[in-house]
């Protein structure tokens, strides 16, 4: 077996099968070691192999012990620091701060092996080992702390995690270019220090009079951490800094002679760039000693899954992906992406089904408009919201001719999108293409899209387009479905307690909810991960676009409430449900009517208070169900009510 064709070495052993002495950079990350291009790990290791390092990686290693990151010995170069592929806050927490007894990185996919704040641990966990060799960070969770931030599990307003991890550099974004170049400078016998020119990194500086060129000076950190309205400005200079041709350094100043400093993000990678990152040698699978446990369960998706973009314009409020991968979108060639589908083809447990073709929106192949290429994207509009920009470029005619040449491969039999469409990005194309060929060839009985509430005023919030855009785009999918012969569903995600959004709006969802006739089984609470709008906005109470006051469910008990009521039908929501519905003075949706969300529950007296308009028609017997098929007080179930009634 070629060296190019194997796992990267994992032990000292494994080095020297290799013919190494020494690594020239290991890789510590709190994922498993999955070799595969969806996995940040995967990617950067292999660049730095293509390029000519020997690299080492040391998958989830033991925090408690500091011998476990020396099992590949000191670098020659440097230690790379990953949390994972996902921020490891978000990993071991649930949105109400409950541990999480799964992790799907982690082999077998138990209890997670990788401790909270990962990125600063295990920063520190080699810096009391080697004193003076470079550490570099990278990952989701550095890109997203990479200056100061809220950090929504302590309540508080945390330092750059290059401060508290001891590093001396951080990469954020998607870091392809950005280890190359400091691989290359580091290998030339650069101090670490000095390195402080290379796009997107972030680094820490003594003397402002060192920088060359313009920077933005950000509020200091005393000042965001005593300022909601400091900090909300500062997010949202960062917020549209993150364009490779518009950005300039912004400096964030912590004290006398302590700043922080982030260079402007790295260029977008061209066509062929794309290309050559998915082509490395990939052994496409976990690493074979994690077989006792059954394997890595994240795997079973991103498997037969192919990456054609990434980036996004859609502007959604909540989600970092404008912070960590930017606006501007990046493509891989259809040439590419046949050739990958081919050798997922000629593996074993290929059954015939590609599971997603797609990114961070699946339906984006190319820049929102031509301007971008150029001129960068614009700082005071988004692509899509409010509504579409005049320049925007709607056009599926790319992704279109894609799926059509994946599907006429021999031995696929269907390819599925699961990376999600932007539902007003289809409607502003003229053409009816691609909805027609979403419905005829990749829908599989439900098509999942994320209106994500029906409140213009917290969609506003979300940075989603206004409630009827979906309704309009619900008509048309039902329109084509019809024309095709197909009884197709739409699955609509929804998200509670969003900044925006109190009681009257949550009630509002749920009468949505009632009238569409099903319960979702997949409801968001608003979850205040770093790097996004309405984290801020959770955090200040304040919008950073317009610095405008917004309401913010924080307590546990409204999140409850708001949660709750978009599955009133659960049964075990009902006490949650009745005290929201009392609190906020709907007590007409307590009773029997097709248009109430739950019934009394002691239906023979309080059907009379429901009547009347009383409040105490919530009381309850604590025992009882909803009433909803079930037998209340030993009676009849509800149902069988209303059928007596009718046959009266």
């Amino acid at each position: 077996m070629s060296q190019k064709n194997r796992f990267l070495p994992m032990n000292l052993k494994e080095m020297k099968e290799r013919g190494w002495d020494q690594a020239d950079f290991v890789y510590i990350s709190g994922d498993a070691y999955v070799d595969h291009p969806s996995f940040g790990m995967a990617i950067i290791t292999r660049m730095l192999e293509d390029a000519g390092y020997k690299v080492a990686v040391i998958a989830q290693p033991d925090w408690k012990d500091d011998r476990s990151i020396t099992v590949c010995g000191e670098p020659r170069l440097a230690f790379l620091v990953s949390a994972g592929n996902m921020d490891s806050m978000v990993n071991h927490y649930t949105s109400s701060k409950k541990r999480r007894h799964q992790d799907a990185y982690t082999p077998g996919g138990g209890f997670s092996r990788r401790p909270d704040r990962a990125t600063i641990v295990y920063g520190n966990l080699i810096r009391r080992t080697y004193k003076d060799t470079p550490i570099l960070l990278g990952g989701i969770e550095a890109s997203l702390r990479r200056l100061a931030h809220y950090d929504y599990w302590s309540d508080k307003v945390k330092r750059s995690v290059l401060l508290d991890s001891g590093a001396d550099l951080l990469m954020y974004g998607m870091g392809e270019k950005s280890v190359i170049e400091i691989a290359e400078a580091l290998d030339s016998g650069i101090d670490v220090k000095d390195i402080t020119y290379v796009r997107g990194t972030v680094f820490k500086c003594r003397d402002l009079s060192d920088l060359e060129g313009e920077y933005t000076i950000l509020p200091s950190w005393d000042e965001i951490n005593t300022s909601k309205k400091s900090y909300a400005k500062s997010y949202y200079k960062q917020y549209i800094n993150t364009d490779a041709i518009t950005a300039t350094r912004l400096v964030e100043p912590y004290k006398e002679k302590e700043y922080v400093v982030q260079n402007p993000p790295a260029l977008p990678l061209t066509m062929e760039e794309m290309d050559h990152v998915y082509e490395l040698p990939y052994m496409r699978t976990w690493h074979p000693s994690y077989a006792a446990e059954g394997g890595v369960p994240a795997t079973a998706e991103i498997k037969f899954s192919l990456v054609s973009n990434r980036g996004c314009f859609g502007g959604c409020s909540f989600c970092a992906l404008t912070f960590h991968q930017g606006r501007r979108i990046q493509v891989r060639s259809h040439e590419s992406i046949i050739k990958e589908a081919q050798l997922m083809i000629k593996d074993p447990e290929f059954k015939g089904y590609i599971h997603d073709v797609g990114g961070p929106t699946a339906d984006f192949r190319h820049t929102a408009c031509k301007k971008q290429l150029t001129k960068g994207v614009c700082t005071n509009r988004q692509c899509l919201f409010p509504t579409p920009c005049p320049n925007a470029d709607a056009d599926h005619s790319d992704y279109i001719s894609l799926l059509r040449k994946l599907r006429n491969l021999p031995g696929v039999k269907k390819v599925f999108i699961r990376s999600g469409i932007r539902f007003d990005y289809v409607l502003a194309d003229k053409k009816s293409d691609f909805l027609r060929e979403l419905c005829k060839y990749h829908v599989s009985g439900q098509l999942k899209v994320a209106p994500e509430h029906v409140c213009d005023t917290v969609l506003k919030r979300m940075g989603k387009p206004n409630n009827h855009v979906y309704e309009a785009f619900m008509k048309e999918y039902q329109k084509i479905n019809e024309k095709l012969g197909l009884k197709q569903y739409l699955v609509p995600y929804l998200m509670s307690s969003h900044p925006g959004s109190g009681l009257k709006e949550a009630i509002t969802l749920a009468e949505y909810v009632r009238d569409l006739g099903y319960m979702p089984e997949q409801v968001q609470d608003f979850y205040p991960t770093p790097g996004t709008i309405s984290t801020t906005m959770f955090y200040t109470g304040l919008d950073p676009r317009d610095m405008k006051p917004v309401y913010v469910p924080v307590t546990a008990r409204e999140k409850q409430m708001q949660r709750a009521l978009i599955q009133y039908r659960n049964p075990d929501n009902y006490e949650v449900v009745k005290k929201a519905l009392l609190e906020a003075g709907r007590e007409d949706l307590i009773g029997y009517s097709e248009k109430c969300l739950i019934p009394p529950r002691k239906w023979n007296k309080d059907k009379k208070q429901a009547a009347s308009g009383s409040k105490r028609s919530g009381s309850t017997n604590g025992n009882q169900k909803t009433g909803m098929g079930s037998k209340p007080n030993g009676k009849k179930t509800i149902r069988n009510v209303h059928k007596q009634k009718k046959k009266k």
